[in-house]
């Protein structure tokens, strides 16, 4: 994972059991485990808001290991309006 800040999660699929788990940057256990992507990303956004304050990023890993996406917390967001998420 690329180097972030405290306050980032990390969605990355779970190949030992399935589904999309919510990382933490260097972390040994995970913050949240869900059977979705989407429901992932969703458990991220809302640590990000409410252990981080809205500081930090979601980024998005594919199954292939590559990232596809991030989404900046609410403190983070630029002035002009997010229409992906």
């Amino acid at each position: 994972m690329a180097k972030g800040n405290d306050n980032d999660r990390y969605v990355v699929p779970n190949n030992d059991r399935g589904g999309w788990d919510v990382k933490k940057e260097d972390a040994k256990r995970v913050s949240a485990h869900e059977p979705t992507k989407k429901a992932a990303e969703k458990r991220a956004k809302e640590i990000v808001e409410n252990t981080g304050w809205g500081h930090g990023e979601v980024r998005i890993q594919n199954k292939d290991g590559k990232f596809s996406d991030s989404d900046s917390g609410s403190k983070n967001e630029s002035p002009a309006k997010d229409t992906k998420h």
